[in-house]
């Protein structure tokens, strides 16, 4: 079997439907790799995902466009033909596992910040529980 790990963001809201009396929501998950070409210039690469997360409904209103989730599942690959008639093919994923990793980007809600400095001089409370 054939696993994909994924993590990236969404490209808009998780649209639910029903296949077979079977709800299902469909997303797009797009990650952006960022490398240096051999001329020295920074590039990037941003490559979409369809995703499929069957019966599980609930976690729909949550699946927002920026959202930024892991999802892990079963990868399969598509190929057609685009509207400008040439062949073109699109990565699918039937996910199994998914986590949501941060809020909606702009929605105002911060994501949680670890603040790792360390301050060697700071003074200790005398009146800490412990």
């Amino acid at each position: 079997m054939i696993r994909l790990q994924l993590i990236g963001h969404l490209g808009h809201d998780a649209v639910q439907r029903h296949v077979n009396g079977k709800a299902v929501l469909s997303f797009r998950v797009a990650h952006t790799e960022r490398f240096t070409n051999k001329e020295g210039i920074l590039q990037e690469k941003t490559i979409w995902v369809d995703c499929s997360y069957w019966e599980r409904e609930k976690v729909g209103p949550y699946l927002t466009k920026g959202t930024r989730v892991y999802v892990d599942g079963n990868p399969s690959a598509e190929v057609y033909v685009n509207n400008q008639g040439e062949q073109a093919s699109s990565l699918r994923l039937r996910v199994t596992t998914l986590q949501l990793l941060s809020s909606p980007r702009g929605s105002g809600r911060k994501d949680l910040e670890v603040d790792e400095t360390v301050n060697d001089d700071a003074e200790v409370a005398d009146d800490l529980p412990f």
